[in-house]
């Protein structure tokens, strides 16, 4: 009896980890400012999503900083995921060329900052399937001891894909909603089920924790081999919410943008944001912003690397809301709400929320969110209107009959009167 109750126990631990969904996590504190992105001639390519064509010739680069004095033994991993963000069933050897352990071995040292820290720049190696992938990043080649998972894609053009965002069906809310419609043509391959082989996922500024997976299409020609998802259920429609807030921490002589104080002191500088209140109401103010993403950049030391010579600021930010709210921090700088300084908390005496994160000197976008059955609600804070400015990804995945992974099979991004600082 006790051996059957331990099988069934770790059958069910089994059945756990095989099904758990990989995420975009930072494990130890002292490793800090987490960057994916294609490598582009400009810093603006910092601000793209992770995302490569299979035959690309741009690998995708991952930065990060370790708080610390000495360089650690640190090893890269991919892992293969389906669309759901489950392990898939490939081996390493399916989608990676070479041996699947990397050493990030590319450092440099800080450079006179009060805080010292180690930059860490490690290229993403090639594969040989399109999907989702997990790059993974431990250290002492012991995979117990993972400090970052980091999220990137790699796609191949099977299908032909267009997309365009559209006012919503949804009449009674169509100032503060944008729909995404969407038509995929699936002629270049032979597709026996498309309505279960196919599925569409879409996503709003780089975010996973509202994005929308599309199973079933509004129209399906089988002799033209084209699929139509523009859905009047609301299945592909998004809160279009409001510009991003933002704040300049590219200074500590001086006060940036939505900076209310500097303190500079001699192992570690201080900084306070102006207070923040809520904005649902109003009409639509336009302006520049990163949708989400920051930059690292110092005006400090002109011309200088600001990868290795910007300062790291303990910042705090202030809202004004009422009390008994359960209020967090959007954003990248926040792994949009799952950081634990995501969690704003409330000071009775001032009547204001307030969280503190160690940031790298630069410029940050940020939104606050309620958190509610449904998830996190940032129209109370923010408002919602049509003509916000917000970048879409549509990705198309492809099951193959008898096949083990998930393809990637099409890719578009979409931001319509696209503006960036």
């Amino acid at each position: 009896m006790k051996k059957n109750i331990f099988l069934l126990f770790f059958c069910l631990l089994s059945g756990a980890s095989f099904a758990q969904i990989l995420e975009d996590r930072v494990y130890s504190e002292h490793i800090q400012s987490v960057r994916l992105f294609p490598l582009g001639l400009n810093q603006e390519s910092m601000l793209d999503a992770p995302v490569v064509g299979i035959n690309d010739s741009r690998p995708l680069v991952l930065l990060f900083d370790d708080l610390a004095y000495d360089p650690e033994l640190y090893t890269a991993k991919l892992i293969h995921c389906n669309a759901d963000w489950q392990k898939s069933s490939l081996r390493d050897t399916d989608f990676s060329p070479n041996f699947n352990q990397f050493n990030v071995d590319d450092y440099e040292y800080s450079v006179n900052t009060r805080i010292p820290y180690i930059h860490y720049r490690f290229e993403v190696p090639r594969v040989t399937k399109s999907g989702n992938y997990i790059l993974q990043v431990y250290r002492n080649r012991n995979e117990d001891e993972v400090v970052l998972t980091r999220r990137f894609m790699v796609y191949e053009e099977l299908f032909t894909v267009g997309a365009a965002v559209v006012p919503p069906t949804q009449t009674e809310e169509r100032r503060a909603l944008q729909q995404i419609n969407a038509v995929v043509n699936y002629s270049k391959v032979d597709v026996v089920d498309p309505t279960t082989q196919i599925k569409v996922l879409i996503r709003q500024n780089q975010r996973w924790d509202n994005a929308k997976y599309l199973s079933k299409p509004t129209f399906l020609n089988q002799n033209a081999k084209t699929m139509r998802f523009e859905p009047f259920d609301g299945s592909s429609t998004f809160r279009a919410g409001n510009e991003f807030r933002f704040v300049d921490l590219r200074f500590i002589r001086a006060t940036g943008a939505n900076v209310a104080s500097v303190q500079v002191e001699e192992t570690i500088i201080f900084a306070e944001t102006l207070l923040s209140t809520p904005r649902p109401g109003g009409v639509y103010s336009q302006y520049l912003d990163l949708n989400g993403q920051y930059v690292v950049a110092t005006n400090d030391r002109p011309g200088g690397n600001p990868e290795v010579e910007s300062e790291y600021i303990y910042t705090t930010f202030y809202f004004r809301a009422d009390p008994g709210r359960e209020i967090k921090m959007l954003g990248s700088l926040t792994q949009w709400g799952n950081s634990p300084e995501a969690a704003m908390k409330y000071d009775p005496k001032n009547n204001v929320y307030s969280t503190s994160l160690l940031l790298k000197q630069g410029w940050y976008d940020f939104q606050f969110g309620q958190l509610t059955s449904d998830g996190l609600d940032t129209d109370p804070m923010e408002g919602s209107h049509f003509e916000t400015e917000n970048e879409y990804e549509v990705l198309v995945y492809y099951r193959g009959l008898g096949s083990r992974y998930d393809q990637l099979a099409g890719y578009v991004y979409l931001q319509p009167n696209r503006r960036r600082l």
